[in-house]
């Protein structure tokens, strides 16, 4: 009897493709990686053209000589990893590490798993492309190189096992320089004024926004103005000089990729980038549906692509007609257009059979797992319906030379709106009209609503805004963002509180010490040039030893140059004025994972030790004793008095020892300015010598 043997990454796939194919096939999964670099040393020889070494990986053995049993007994072996680099790589090194040479091997890929992917795969297998291949072992090997040669380093500077990335660093990079700019930040005063008008035989009044004077729009700065305003307006004559009606559409958005994928589950479901994949795996490797028995729900969740296949194409358009009606069903779909950064391989995320509605398969699924492929159902259903459009209104109201602007719309047609909607989009959209409003109409002031206002800092990072920012600076690919962000918070370079992400103590000395010694590798501009150039390799444009053996040299230079310099830097242990209460020796200042603290110098026959408060000079305004710098349970720094609990002074930036020169209050440090930490006063102030405030 013939016998196929069909190899797979996941043990959760066997189960689910041995069931759509008949007794012939045997199926197996590799459980990933079979072989890798050593971890013992970097693992290719930069003097032999930097020829990877590889080896098994350890534990895979039991799992190979499995795999080499049932070789022996096939006539065809099928390599079905994951579609995409990492698993064209699996694919080559199970070749290797199974010696195929000699039998008859074939590569195939499916980016569903359902009974007609699979079948049409092997119907049409290929070859291994090494290209993709080569794509992968240069991506691993600038990987390791940054992180086997730069790790050392930030251990003996910082005197703590840590570690860099190619890519988790330049992230570490961005969230540092944001953090820097929110804390430099400086609040500017604004303000708004709204007109509550009455129209003749309406009960409730038309709220108009202060524009400017006449056509030129005027931004109001302060309260002297906006009394000036409102003088200035006293008694005038409110008159509608213009209305004109429109309409406006809203375009269908586009299916999931992976990076939206985590931006809007992050959003709309509380999940982490790293939740949101291992679900979304779940769900593309087979769930045991009611009926139907196990079987994969969604399209491979790791892709850049916006495209969906001719089939699903088809049959969404006929469930949307039969569903929500003709008028409902897309006739043509705006697609993104791929750009430099944009990988195309395979489609965008989406339900593999649109009939598996999510309210049909809820009793199959987890709670966790029916929001997320509701979230991805209701996103593909709504990316091939019509746009939603709009009634607009837009009216110009003058009133003794100032005008003032109403704009509102209604919703006539709601389209894909029917399926999906924001957050955003459940808001008021403005303004209720009467049905009569005409050029000429007097109006009725009822009253003003001044309000002032402070312009506010960028905000924090989330996981998903980070996650959009390395997707549009093109650094990283989909496989990449979730297992990024993961690390730099667990290694404690970044501490996430209420969805936010900020810099920790322990961050900022890693990234200055990455700025100072290897600002290439943290260069956004850089990194993103070296996913372009590996994207030329998987096309099979560039030799893949061409990107190693130009990054290495320059690498191991600035190696070579920062070992120098930090061997010239003795980092001894800082002593402090506290006191061992157990033997009396003034306590020295240690790195632990969550920053520092006191430990006795006695150690290890003394083991005593403290949490360390850093004094920065300045008194509590609120009980005279000493502010510190102290950090949240997570590792964020802010500036508190040293009585806490007993006293509650705390901000997040550096206070000054001065105080204000308006309102005697407390000033903060921001960038080369001391800023009143009460807005209302907003007093600001140029750092004459900013040594005095380091």
């Amino acid at each position: 009897m013939v016998k196929y043997l069909v190899i797979v990454e996941s043990p959760a796939k066997v189960k689910t493709i041995k069931k759509f194919l008949g007794t012939n096939y045997e199926v197996l999964a590799s459980n990933g990686h079979v072989r890798d670099m050593p971890k013992s040393q970097l693992g290719f020889d930069a003097a032999n053209n930097y020829e990877p070494k590889y080896i098994t990986i350890r534990g895979k053995g039991d799992i190979l000589a499995k795999l080499r049993k049932e070789v022996k007994k096939a006539d065809k072996i099928y390599l079905a990893t994951d579609p995409d680099r990492e698993g064209e790589a699996i694919s080559w090194h199970l070749y290797i590490a199974l010696k195929l040479e000699d039998k008859k091997v074939y590569r195939i890929t499916f980016n569903e798993i359902t009974k007609n992917a699979v079948k049409e795969s092997l119907k049409n297998p290929r070859e291994i492309d090494m290209s993709l291949v080569d794509a992968q072992q240069a991506r691993r090997m600038l990987d390791r190189m940054v992180g086997y040669r730069i790790s050392p380093l930030l251990w003996a500077k910082i005197k703590r096992g840590l570690s860099a990335g190619r890519v988790q660093s330049v992230a570490l990079r961005i969230i540092c320089d944001r953090e820097e700019e929110i804390n430099a930040f400086i609040p500017e005063e604004y303000w708004t004024l709204d007109a509550a008008l009455k129209i003749k035989g309406e009960k409730k009044p038309l709220v108009a926004k202060y524009y400017g004077t006449g056509d030129k729009k005027t931004e109001i700065t302060s309260k002297e103005q906006m009394d000036a305003i409102l003088s200035q307006l006293d008694k005038a004559q409110f008159t509608v000089t213009d209305v004109k009606k429109g309409e406006r559409t809203k375009k269908a958005p586009l299916p999931f990729t992976t990076s939206t994928l985590q931006q809007e589950a992050s959003k709309n479901l509380n999940f982490s980038t790293q939740k949101t994949m291992r679900i979304a795996q779940q769900l593309y490797e087979g769930v045991e549906l009611k009926g139907q028995g196990t079987v994969g729900i969604i399209t491979y969740l790791r892709t850049d692509s916006t495209r969906v296949s001719d089939e699903a194409v088809i049959s969404s358009k006929n469930y949307i007609s039969a569903n929500y009606g003709a008028q409902y069903a897309a006739e043509a779909v705006t697609e993104k257009k791929n750009g430099k950064k944009i990988q195309d391989a395979h489609e965008a995320i989406r339900p593999t059979d649109i009939a598996n509605t999510p309210a049909a398969i809820k009793e199959s699924l987890s709670r966790d797992q029916f929001r997320l492929y509701q979230l991805i159902w209701k996103r593909f259903v709504a990316s091939r319906m019509t746009e939603a459009s709009y009634e607009t209104t837009s009216v110009k109201i003058d009133a003794n030379g100032h005008r003032f602007t109403v704009a509102a719309s209604k919703l006539v047609f709601d389209g894909f709106m029917s399926v999906y909607k924001d957050d955003d989009e459940d808001k008021a959209e403005g303004n209720t009209f009467v049905k009569e409003i005409t050029k000429g109409m007097p109006l009725a002031l009822e009253h003003f609503d001044p309000k002032q206002h402070f312009t506010q800092p960028p905000a924090h990072y989330t996981e998903a805004s980070l996650v959009r920012a390395l997707e549009e600076l093109g650094i990283g690919r989909p496989s990449t963002y979730a297992p990024t962000i993961t690390t730099i918070i667990a290694r404690r370079y970044v501490v996430k509180e209420d969805k936010n992400l900020y810099m920790s103590e322990l961050g900022e000395v890693v990234n200055n010490m990455m700025k100072d010694a290897f600002p290439t590798i943290v260069d956004v501009n850089f990194t993103a040039n070296l996913e372009a150039l590996l994207d030329k390799v998987e096309e099979g444009t560039l030799d893949w030893k061409a990107v190693v053996s130009n990054f290495y040299p320059d690498l191991e230079e600035a190696v070579q140059k920062a070992e120098k310099e930090l061997e010239q830097v003795e980092i001894a242990d800082e002593v402090s004025d506290e006191t061992c209460d157990v033997c009396g020796r003034n306590m020295v200042i240690k790195y632990g994972p969550h920053g520092k603290f006191l430990a006795c110098p006695g150690f290890p026959e003394c083991r005593s030790t403290k949490p360390y408060f850093e004094k920065i000079g300045v008194t509590c305004p609120k009980c005279g004793k000493e502010v510190v710098v102290r950090k949240t349970k997570k590792g964020r720094k802010y500036y508190g008095c040293e009585a806490i609990p007993d006293c509650d002074f705390m901000v997040w930036q550096r206070p000054s020892k001065e105080k204000c020169e308006r309102c005697g209050g407390v000033m903060l440090v921001k960038g080369n300015k001391l800023v009143c930490a009460d807005e209302q006063c907003g007093f600001v102030k140029k750092i004459e010598d900013k040594q005095q405030e380091a």
